[in-house]
């Protein structure tokens, strides 16, 4: 599937949901994808991409954006703490916020440096232990812990787990934002983001849909 077909699907799951296509921002998840796939949806035009690990974003944006020009990079993937301060340099916005000591350890590097990427709340919305992100039950006392610490938090995102509806779990997510007066929601990915759309997602993150299946090294 191309980055058009992409595009056209957002632009009818908004159609049908009564949304503007503006209020969606799609993040072609690039991680794992080799460069000339990278290079191609560059060349189409498209601007915003996704990076599930600090090193390898490191290793290829710059080269990227200097042959490009500007592109918005967003980091979706678990940041570690000693991570971060070369995440902040390199990412436009932070996906996976989800436990106090990186939020502390957020906070204390913007005080260093002046700057901080928007940032978004990750929540565990379906509990799994092996996936990261705030526990529904604990997410409105750490977003008050985050704006407590100055951080600039602009929505929640969540990664719904694989075999549940995910619709479930979107509603779920907005509700949270809701309540918290965040109006930003980063879900769906390829194969649900029109279900995120009519839940009022505004960034989906597409990778396999635009890319082709990702080429893993064994």
């Amino acid at each position: 599937m191309s980055l058009t077909e992409i595009q056209s699907r957002i632009s009818e799951a908004c159609a049908n949901a009564g949304r503007n296509p503006d209020e969606v921002t799609l993040i072609a998840v690039s991680k794992v994808q080799p460069n000339e796939r990278v290079a191609a949806v560059l060349a189409e035009g498209h601007r915003c991409f996704g990076e599930n690990r600090v090193q390898e974003a490191a290793g290829k944006w710059p080269d990227f954006q200097e042959e490009f020009g500007r592109v918005e990079l967003h980091l979706i993937g678990p940041l570690q703490t000693n991570k971060a301060r070369q995440a902040i340099d390199l990412f436009d916005v932070i996906h996976s916020v989800d436990r106090p000591k990186l939020a502390h350890t957020l906070a204390r590097l913007r005080k260093e440096t002046g700057h901080c990427p928007d940032l978004f709340i990750q929540v565990n919305t379906g509990e799994e232990d092996q996936k990261a992100g705030v526990m529904p039950a604990d997410a409105d006392a750490f977003i008050a812990e985050c704006r407590d610490l100055n951080l600039p938090v602009i929505g929640l995102m969540c990664i719904p787990p694989a075999d549940e509806e995910p619709s479930l779990h979107f509603a779920l997510l907005a509700k949270i934002a809701k309540r918290n007066g965040l109006e930003k929601l980063s879900m769906g990915m390829s194969g649900d983001f029109e279900t995120a759309i009519a839940q009022g997602a505004t960034h989906v993150r597409v990778g396999s849909a635009i890319f082709g299946a990702r080429e893993y090294d064994h």
